[in-house]
């Protein structure tokens, strides 16, 4: 399954739209102002909210929890290796690399790609094409892609990838 996400320029909250292969909009993100720390609701088409995404403050790596229809479902952890950078999802048993520079990487579980994360490049704004293997948690794999590009928005801002 194909869904985008297409965030736009200059919104203050930061909000923007999921939308489905036919362009229709599934999911609603709609990001806290005045918090501390990075915070980040996903809503339905009925706006109810089905996820959410919250920064642990005062850690050594970035790290997130990751919320489900009300229920913690994992904590993601940006993991340092000499010349590379990886994310775990504790809970979940997933691992996230690729090349993140790019916006080009994979969620895998085991050794089974479970979603693939693509930038479109010449577009205004932001905008990802995810591909989520069916059957899979959508919910948890899109909150996962936005704690990851919540971590590489502020880190491109201190050029530190």
């Amino acid at each position: 399954m194909h869904l985008y996400i297409r965030q736009k320029l200059f919104t203050i909250p930061n909000e923007f739209d999921i939308l489905d292969e036919s362009g229709e909009w599934k999911y609603r993100v709609e990001g806290e102002v005045f918090t501390f720390g990075q915070k980040l609701h996903i809503t339905d088409r009925k706006y109810k909210e089905v996820g959410f995404v919250e920064q642990k403050l005062f850690r050594w790596r970035p790290t997130f929890n990751v919320y489900a229809n009300g229920e913690l479902i994992g904590q993601i952890e940006k993991r340092l290796e000499i010349f590379k950078h990886r994310y775990e999802v504790y809970g979940k048993d997933w691992t996230v690399e690729g090349d993140f520079l790019a916006h080009d990487y994979c969620i895998m579980e085991g050794t089974k790609i479970i979603a693939s994360i693509h930038k479109k490049w010449m577009s205004w704004g932001d905008s990802y094409e995810l591909d989520l293997l069916d059957g899979e948690d959508e919910i948890a794999l899109i909150a996962v892609i936005l704690a990851i590009d919540t971590v590489m928005t502020s880190e491109g801002a201190n050029h530190n990838y």
